[in-house]
């Protein structure tokens, strides 16, 4: 489970966790953005058996997900491979997104679909929760802390308000 700034957390230029300094800022950037882009590309979505992990809504600490304006539905597959939609309700954009779970460290990451930054990150035990936090890595070094938010599924098979069309396939 990745608590981001409990268990694992950034002191100076160096990432944390627990008590282990596991790599500076811009490796561990590096090493989401190497899970993420580790996705196969010849893989065809429609021959993939997913596993769906939710829609949820990605907010900045203290916003609720009412105020939100980005969502991703994602999915994993037995393999491994992250696959969704991400819609950004601000800009009236839908993209599909890519990316993968690190066996060992179970690191998720994913991007935009043919786009290396920036590169969202969270444990993949954390995707089982009602809400978590993900950082944000940009090219630049920079990294923000998030929340993702789960949204429950509508009772009366309406739609969740993270998008008016149906979502796209990962």
């Amino acid at each position: 489970y990745y608590n981001y700034g409990e268990n694992v957390y950034y002191q100076d230029d160096s990432v944390y966790y627990g008590d282990n300094a596991v790599a500076t800022s811009q490796e561990y950037a590096d090493q989401a953005a190497q899970i993420a882009a580790s996705a196969p590309q010849d893989v065809k979505p429609d021959d993939i058996q997913w596993m769906p992990l939710g829609v949820f809504a990605m907010t900045q600490k203290g916003e609720s997900s009412g105020e939100a304006t980005m969502f991703f539905q994602l999915a994993v597959s037995k393999n491994g491979i992250i696959g969704g939609t991400y819609q950004n309700t601000g800009t009236d954009t839908t993209q599909s997104i890519e990316g993968a779970v690190d066996k060992k460290t179970q690191r998720a990451a994913w991007t935009i679909a043919g786009k290396k930054w920036p590169v969202i990150e969270t444990g993949i035990y954390n995707l089982t929760q009602d809400e978590c936090a993900a950082l944000l890595h940009y090219e630049n070094g920079e990294t923000q802390q998030w929340m993702l938010v789960r949204l429950k599924e509508p009772k009366d098979g309406g739609t969740t308000g993270a998008a008016d069309q149906p979502p796209v396939a990962p």
